[in-house]
């Protein structure tokens, strides 16, 4: 099994100093399930006007707690409050020998933007990826029309890719 399909462990594992406050960044846990669902609806609502049905997406997000090879949950807290969220997902690149990081399902509660959150979730991103010997880059699909989220990643050092995204959807799955 290659390492970045390997469990990447610790309950806490990043704490930032930001505005005042302490960020702690953490895998997520079967525990934070309820959570993660909640946000993950508020994000599909808030930016791209899609309703999720709530129970296919609790099977979806504790499928992927359950199973490492599903990818991961990143949970950044502040005052032991979740605030904010992202899951990492791979994808295989023949091309480079190695594993790309998708970062999926980014939310950061209201209360809590523009406060550190998503750059503290992200620098996590890219200290585990560096610290895997087989993870040759991370990226991100966004909605064309958020540019606020846009603007947020170039000042994080990601940059436009020259690839347009196509697809086929089938359908939620049971």
């Amino acid at each position: 099994m290659s390492s970045s399909h390997q469990k990447i462990s610790g309950q806490k594992i990043f704490g930032q100093q930001n505005s005042g406050q302490q960020i702690n960044v953490r895998m997520a846990q079967m525990s934070d399930l309820t959570t993660l669902v909640e946000f993950n609806i508020a994000m599909a609502r808030e930016t791209e006007g899609k309703e999720l049905d709530p129970d296919l997406l609790r099977k979806g997000v504790a499928s992927a707690l359950q199973s490492d090879d599903r990818g991961f949950y990143l949970i950044a807290e502040v005052g032991g409050k979740v605030a904010g969220q992202l899951m990492i997902t791979r994808e295989w690149s023949d091309w480079r020998n190695g594993f790309f990081w998708w970062i999926q399902s980014v939310y950061v509660h209201p209360n809590h933007r523009r406060q550190g959150i998503y750059r503290a979730l992200d620098q996590r991103v890219k200290t585990l990826a560096l610290e895997q010997c087989d993870v040759c880059g991370v990226r991100l699909y966004v909605d064309r029309s958020n540019q606020v989220a846009q603007q947020v990643y170039r000042q994080l050092g990601m940059s436009q890719s020259h690839y347009d995204l196509y697809e086929i959807e089938f359908g939620p799955l049971t």
